[in-house]
């Protein structure tokens, strides 16, 4: 069941501000801090896992997926506001808050978080997994004949790993690597004080060791590290185990990089990610019976505080439940409830079933896909024919993300094979990717594709591929652009959306971006493209900027937004101007929000919901209407600093009206209606189920649209495309 709302210390300050006569867009009351936004967030992916209406396997998915989540947040957030507290850096963000008073508020509530994450483990999940023929047991439930099973693993599969390093004046603490898991073992030899040494938990063996000691059909399974603490005498001879106790720390994880000064930016990139795995401390996960004088020594070698401790009541990494939900099959109990979500298969469009390629029919118009609910096969597909098409003479893409063994780097390095002009644009800083990322560049440029890294200082986070095509004795181009990255393995359960096109306008404006990235060359004035950090920052106030001058001429103002996070002040504060202008703004913010709706006076006419369920919501869509003109882009980028300065991104129109009334009403629509069941924001910073009575019409919004996508998916007689006629040419540039 899902908690209570918890209140918010802002309120009094929120009444101060609603009381004024002139609202002031700059008080710091009227933004909500980014960092307690996200652990809001990942809040609302904990309730999925303590709530009763969701698959009980889903729930255990959705709990790993909020402890490797709060990983991020440390590695990645919390360090970074460290680093401002230890450089005594004092100046408030947009909502008022020191680093300091950040760090400490994101300290309370994480404690808070992880708390409930346990609780909800040992009093909900547990229980159940149990009913469901799946135990997770601790060393007090083996069984007698469990221990000689185990006795006899570690003999065969695990003290062969290890390594006990001991902690003295002759082997100082060790650089455990981050989110490393480890036994913290007090010995004794002879009369001797006690002494500690440590035990890293081995990462190549799996976490749960199979038990068959039950009879009764029971999958049983042991936590790898409460087997090794079971026999980690036999690792120390001679000694007296006092206590064993296992403990994980997490590091800083961001690459420290001055691209202005490297001489080769994949080979610093390469050195950065060895590094990184020693960085700084900034948490510590222990077991909560460990005694105080081992948790003052692990403190003092990570040179840790207290608020940096979390001591929990259950296993350590909650994060490796995936491979629970992954692997093992539930018991199906008469009459109980499904244990997981019941599988589904991509649609595909019946245009796209019948056609024998992509190209003629993109040359016959748009083409919208919405994944997962649409097969991504289609991008795939598109990739691959034109590695083949003999008269195809090259292929341009930017690639942020992809999957292992992707399909796609292996259409690029097939093409580059086929003596195509293969460019690729690879972003080496894409968090917790760059080692693969330099993995697909190595292998790409072998193949004799052009790897470019992008800009200096830029990430490319931009989704695009263009293929340049010979065709009459002209050039044809087409153009793929998303809203996600190229990945199949995330297209099956990120939402986002594909368009294809060959209309030259967006064409040309691709060409002049692949221009700009690899060639560094100026670019003119766009035909359809907004680009950061040019000129999208501008583009996307200007718009808004629109619907609020509308609406103060009297003429239909709307703005529907769907995104991942919403930080930026400046288009906040636009927003709330076009809120007291009196335009209606439905906001659909999966993640980060620091925009306060419902503020009296400044933005009583703004809503701000989120979708979390079985997909993670991912896709960009930005609608407005001003007087007559109606409006649909798509894109790369969330509203927030970074993706307006320091990212090349792509905000890009949907010009087709069938195209632009399937995604106003079938998706943004779905999302945003009255009876989709949601959280939403409150003015005081709390979010709230929606509706909160819930009616015989509410519903899951993402079931909905899989009912759209089944519709979609029945057969329908249709016209097959016409192929292309083959044009026989040399391979040239563009």
């Amino acid at each position: 069941m899902v908690e209570k709302p918890r209140a918010s210390s802002e309120e009094p300050a929120l009444r101060a501000v609603e009381s004024g006569n002139t609202p002031d867009l700059t008080d710091p009351m009227l933004f909500i801090n980014r960092e307690l936004s996200w652990l809001e967030f990942n809040q609302r992916v904990l309730d999925q896992a303590r709530s009763a209406e969701v698959p009980l396997f889903e729930r255990l998915k959705f709990l790993s997926i909020t402890s490797t989540n709060l990983d991020e947040f440390f590695m990645v957030r919390v360090a970074g506001v460290k680093q401002q507290v230890a450089g005594k850096v004092e100046e408030s963000g947009p909502d008022g808050f020191t680093p300091g008073q950040t760090l400490r508020e994101v300290s309370k509530r994480s404690h808070e978080m992880v708390q409930l994450q346990y609780r909800t483990l040992r009093e909900d999940l547990i229980p159940a997994l149990h009913d469901a023929g799946v135990q997770l047991v601790r060393p007090r439930a083996f069984l007698p004949n469990e221990h000689v099973e185990i006795a006899a693993y570690f003999r065969d599969q695990i003290f062969p790993v290890l390594t006990p390093l001991a902690v003295d004046p002759g082997h100082p603490f060790p650089n455990l690597r981050n989110r490393s898991l480890n036994l913290a073992v007090r010995l004794r030899r002879g009369r001797r004080a006690a002494s500690l040494a440590l035990v890293q938990v081995p990462s190549v063996l799996s976490r749960f060791v199979p038990l068959t000691g039950n009879a009764n059909g029971l999958k049983r399974y042991a936590w790898l590290e409460d087997v090794i603490a079971e026999r980690v005498a036999e690792l120390f001879p001679g000694t007296e185990i006092e206590s064993c106790y296992p403990f994980r720390v997490t590091r800083n994880f961001d690459l420290n990089l001055d691209e202005e000064d490297a001489d080769d930016l994949l080979k610093m990139i390469e050195k950065e990610v060895r590094r990184r795995d020693r960085g700084n401390a900034v948490r510590l996960e222990i077991d909560e019976d460990a005694d105080d004088s081992l948790r003052a020594e692990l403190m003092e070698a990570l040179r840790l505080s207290e608020e940096d401790v979390y001591r929990v009541r259950g296993p350590l990494h909650l994060g490796d439940l995936m491979w629970v939900y992954q692997t093992c099959e539930p018991v199906m109990q008469p009459g109980a409830p499904r244990p997981k979500d019941e599988p589904f298969v991509s649609a595909q469009q019946p245009a796209i079933r019948v056609a024998p390629q992509m190209m003629p029919l993109v040359a016959q118009g748009d083409l919208l896909l919405h994944h997962p609910y649409e097969s991504f096969d289609p991008v795939v597909d598109f990739v691959e024919e034109a590695a083949e098409d003999p008269d195809v003479l090259a292929i341009k893409q930017t690639l942020y993300r992809t999957s292992g063994g992707s399909p796609i780097i292996k259409a690029l390095a097939r093409a580059a094979e086929n003596r195509k002009q293969v460019t690729a644009i690879v972003e080496l800083k894409a968090r917790f990717d760059e080692e693969n990322n330099i993995a697909w560049a190595r292998a790409l440029e072998e193949a004799g594709v052009h790897v470019v890294y992008g800009l200096v200082g830029l990430k490319t986070h931009c989704k695009m591929c263009l293929v340049v095509r010979r065709e009459s004795g002209a050039i044809k181009r087409y153009l793929h652009l998303s809203t996600g990255n190229y990945s199949p393995t995330t297209a099956k359960v990120y939402t986002d959306l594909s368009l294809f096109t060959a209309k030259e306008p967006f064409c040309r404006d691709a060409s002049a971006l692949f221009n700009l990235l690899t060639g560094n060359a100026s670019a003119d004035e766009w035909e359809r493209f907004a680009v950061a950090p040019l000129d999208l920052f501008d583009r996307v106030v200007g718009l808004i900027e629109d619907t609020a001058e509308a609406a103060r001429r009297g003429a239909p103002a709307r703005i529907t937004a769907k995104m991942n996070s919403l930080v930026d002040r400046e288009v906040i504060r636009a927003l709330y101007r076009a809120s007291q202008a009196g335009v209606k703004i439905e906001l659909l913010v999966r993640g980060i929000c620091c925009l306060r709706p419902g503020v009296p006076g400044v933005s009583e006419n703004i809503r701000v919901r989120s979708v979390v369920d079985r997909f993670l919501e991912h896709s960009r869509i930005y609608h407005f209407v001003t007087g007559d003109k109606e409006q649909v882009f798509l894109s790369s980028a969330d509203w927030m600093p970074r993706n307006f300065q320091r990212r090349v991104e792509v905000l890009f129109p949907v010009e087709e009206p069938a195209l632009m009334q399937r995604i106003t009403h079938e998706i943004l629509g779905t999302l945003a209606s009255e009876d989709a069941r949601s959280m939403q924001l409150g003015p005081n910073g709390v979010w709230r189920p929606f509706p909160e009575v819930p009616t015989e019409a509410t519903y899951r919004p993402q079931q909905k649209l899989l009912a759209f996508a089944r519709e979609l998916d029945k057969p329908v007689p249709l016209r097959p495309a016409e192929p292309l006629a083959p044009v026989r040419a040399e391979t040239g540039n563009e």
